[in-house]
C-alpha cells in the first residue's frame, strides 16, 4: 500500500466519520438557525458524504492501477468537501452571506475531481 493511497483511504474513513457527527450535530444542535440555512447546511452534509464515498473508490482503485489521474482526482475531491462542504457548513451556522462565494470554488473542485477519474477509467479500458 502506498503511501498516497493510505492518506486518500484514512482522510475518506475520516470524512465519513465527520460527515456522520457533523449530519448528528445539524440534526439536534442547530434548532434556532432558520430551515433556509439548516438545508444549506444539509446540503454540505450530502455532498460531503458522497465525496467521502468517491474518494474511498479513487483509493482502491490507486491500488489496483496507481496514476496521476486519480491522485489528482483524490485530492480535487478532498479540496472541494473543504471548500463547498465546509463555507455551506460556516454559511449556515454563522449567516455570513459573503461566505457563499467559496462554495462554487468546492464545486469546481469536485467536477474537475469526476472529470480526472472519468480520464483514468477510459485509459483503463484502452489496456
Amino acid at each position: 500500500m502506498t503511501f498516497k493511497m493510505k492518506k486518500v483511504l484514512t482522510i475518506a474513513a475520516i470524512s465519513g466519520m465527520t460527515a456522520v457527527m457533523l449530519g448528528a450535530f445539524g440534526a439536534h444542535g442547530l434548532k434556532l438557525i432558520s430551515p433556509e440555512m439548516l438545508e444549506v447546511y444539509k446540503t454540505g452534509i450530502q455532498y460531503q458524504f458522497y465525496h467521502t464515498f468517491a474518494l474511498l473508490a479513487v483509493g482502491i482503485l490507486m491500488h489496483i492501477n496507481p496514476s496521476k489521474s486519480l491522485k489528482w482526482s483524490a485530492n480535487l475531491f478532498m479540496i472541494g468537501m473543504v471548500l463547498f462542504s465546509g463555507s455551506l457548513y460556516v454559511l449556515a451556522i454563522s449567516g455570513i452571506k459573503i461566505l457563499g462565494i467559496i462554495t462554487p470554488f468546492g464545486g469546481v473542485a469536485f467536477i474537475a475531481g469526476w472529470g480526472l477519474l472519468a480520464k483514468h477509467c477510459w485509459k483503463l479500458s484502452k489496456v
